[in-house]
């Protein structure tokens, strides 16, 4: 098998696992965020906009699909790519954590949103370590 063909052939495998990934995401984050909001969180945030599922859904999607292209970029220029997105994915985590902090909603909505993000990124990241491990060696 030729570079060319091998290194296709990594990508495809990491995009397939970072794609499942997602949508084990969006779907978990949906399903918490529907539970919350049976439980009485009202997802209103500063103006009375209040958040939608599927706007949860969307956004883990969105930000899911950033993390596979970011493991993407690591896995074709670093020579530690697991490491290196461990380490990016936690600081982006982390940095998430400050936009609902920010929204003006109740603690309810707050903390909800900050769980959301953490379910998010308990699944992408290990999933997306785990294979860029196998397909760094």
């Amino acid at each position: 098998m030729s570079a060319q063909a091998l290194d296709a052939h990594r990508f495809r495998g990491l995009a397939g696992t970072g794609l499942l990934a997602a949508v084990a995401a969006v779907a978990a984050t949906t399903l918490a965020g529907a539970l919350a909001r049976a439980a009485g969180v009202d997802f209103e945030v500063s103006g009375g906009e209040t958040i939608p599922l599927a706007g949860l859904a969307v956004v883990t999607g969105v930000l899911s699909v950033a993390g596979i292209v970011i493991a993407a970029g690591l896995l074709r220029w670093s020579a530690r790519p697991a490491e290196r997105f461990v380490w990016t994915a936690l600081t982006l985590t982390a940095i998430s954590l400050v936009p609902p902090l920010l929204f003006g909603a109740n603690a309810a909505t707050t903390v909800t949103l900050a769980g959301l993000h953490l379910l998010a990124a308990a699944v992408m990241i290990p999933a997306l370590a785990r294979s860029l491990r196998a397909r760094a060696a």
